[in-house]
C-alpha cells in the first residue's frame, strides 16, 4: 500500500497560526455583536420604559426635550395653533395693540416675534398705564431683553396684584415666545384696562406640558381655557373697578359712603346744570349714567360752554359701536383739556361702560368751572 503523504511541518504551523487568527478575529466579531445585541436591548428598554410618558408626540422639537431635573415647558398642540377661534382672537389683540401704538408707528404682526423681546410690551403698558418705565430703550443682547421684560412684567404684576390674578406668564416663557403665555399676558391687560374690543368667547387650546422626572420625560396634554363668555369678563372688570375704588378716593366716594342720601340731591343738581345749557339744542337729560355714556351730550355740551360750534365730522353723532362712544367721550376729554381743565381722572371706557360714579366725576368737574356761565 502506498503511504499517505506526509504536510510539510512548515505548511502545518503556518496553517495553525490562520486559524488562532481566525479564531481571534471571530471571536472578536461574535463580542462585539453581542456587545451591540446589549445595546440594542438597552436602548429598546429605554424606549420602552418612556413610551408610555411620552404619549408618542411626534410635535416635539429636540429643544423641547432638554430639560433640567424636575424643570418644565409648555408647548401648544399643532392642531390648536391652526384653531379658527385662537386665531381670531389673537388678530383681536394684535388690532388692539396696533390701534394703542399707532402714535409710536409701531406694527405687530406677530405676537411671538414681535413680543418675546420686551420692546413692545414695555411701549403697551407705558401708553396704557401712563407711567414711563425706567429700561433701557433698545436691547439686542438675551440678557438685555430679559432684564427688560422683568421690569415690564413686575409692573404688570404690580396693577394685578390687588385682584388675585393668576398669572400665567413668566420670563422666560415669553421670551421663549410661548404663544399661550404671551396671550394670557394680553388678555389681563386688554381686561383690565377695559380695552375697546369684543374678545371672541369660549376659547380654548390644548398644550403639551413636558417635565423631567428623574431623568425620564413626562407628558401631558392639559386644555387651557383662554376666554370665557362676555358676562364673565364683565364681572372681572367689575371686580377691577371695585378694586380701582380703593386706590384713588376723592369726595365723591365719601359721598357714596357717608352720605348715600345726598346723592340724589347732587344728581338733580348736575341736571339742572347741563340742561340749562343744552336746552339751547332742545336736548334735556334725565338720567345722567346713560345719556352721556355714548359722549355726545359730552361733546355738545362743551361747544355750549366754551362757546364754540364743534364740527361734526369730529365726533360720531349716532355711535352704534363701543368704539365709536370711546372716541366720543374721549373728545370730549380733549375739548375739556383745550378749555383749560386738568385731563378727567376717569376713562372714558368707565363713563361708555355706565360707570355712574366716573360720570358724576366729569359732570361735577364742568359743574365747578361753568357753574356761572350763561
Amino acid at each position: 500500500m502506498a503511504a499517505n503523504p506526509t504536510k510539510p511541518s512548515g505548511q502545518t504551523g503556518k496553517m495553525k497560526k490562520d486559524e488562532s487568527l481566525l479564531g481571534k478575529l471571530g471571536g472578536t466579531l461574535v463580542r462585539k455583536k453581542k456587545l451591540k445585541e446589549v445595546g440594542d436591548l438597552q436602548e429598546e428598554g429605554k424606549k420602552a420604559i418612556n413610551a408610555p410618558l411620552l404619549h408618542a408626540d411626534p410635535e416635539l422639537l429636540p429643544e423641547d426635550t432638554l430639560l433640567e431635573e424636575n424643570a418644565e415647558r409648555t408647548i401648544l398642540d399643532p392642531t390648536s395653533r391652526e384653531d379658527l377661534n385662537f386665531k381670531d382672537l389673537q388678530k383681536v389683540l394684535i388690532d388692539w395693540i396696533n390701534s394703542e401704538l399707532e402714535e409710536d408707528r409701531i406694527i405687530v404682526k406677530d405676537l411671538e416675534e414681535d413680543l418675546y423681546d420686551g420692546q413692545v410690551l414695555q411701549k403697551l403698558i407705558e401708553k396704557l398705564s401712563g407711567h414711563k418705565l425706567n429700561v433701557a430703550e433698545v436691547t439686542q443682547s438675551e440678557i438685555g431683553q430679559k432684564q427688560k421684560l422683568q421690569t415690564v412684567l413686575e409692573a404688570v404684576n404690580g396693577v394685578l396684584r390687588p385682584l388675585d390674578w393668576n398669572t400665567e406668564w413668566s420670563v422666560d416663557s415669553i421670551h421663549s415666545k410661548n404663544l399661550v403665555s404671551i396671550v394670557y399676558l394680553l388678555l389681563a391687560l386688554a381686561i383690565y384696562y377695559a380695552a375697546p374690543i369684543r374678545l371672541p368667547e369660549h376659547v380654548s387650546v390644548k398644550v403639551i406640558v413636558v417635565k423631567k422626572k428623574e431623568g425620564i420625560l413626562q407628558t401631558a396634554h392639559v386644555t387651557k381655557h383662554l376666554t370665557s363668555t362676555t358676562t364673565d369678563l364683565g364681572k372681572m372688570v367689575k371686580n377691577y373697578l371695585f378694586c380701582l375704588s380703593f386706590a384713588e378716593r376723592d369726595a365723591f366716594d365719601t359721598l357714596l359712603d357717608h352720605a348715600p342720601d345726598k346723592l340724589n340731591v347732587v344728581k338733580t343738581s348736575l341736571i339742572t346744570f347741563v340742561n340749562k345749557h343744552l336746552n339751547k339744542l332742545n336736548l334735556e337729560v334725565t338720567e345722567l349714567e346713560s345719556q352721556f355714556a355714548d359722549g355726545v351730550y359730552l361733546v355738545l355740551l362743551m361747544g355750549l360752554l366754551e362757546n364754540y360750534f364743534v364740527p361734526l365730522y369730529n365726533f360720531y353723532l349716532t355711535p352704534e359701536s363701543f368704539e365709536q362712544k370711546v372716541h366720543n367721550v374721549s373728545f370730549a376729554f380733549e375739548l375739556m383739556q383745550d378749555g383749560g381743565l386738568q385731563k378727567p381722572k376717569v376713562r372714558p371706557e368707565d363713563v361708555v361702560n355706565l360707570n355712574l360714579k366716573s360720570t358724576l366725576r366729569v359732570l361735577y368737574n364742568l359743574f365747578t368751572n361753568y357753574k356761572n356761565s350763561e
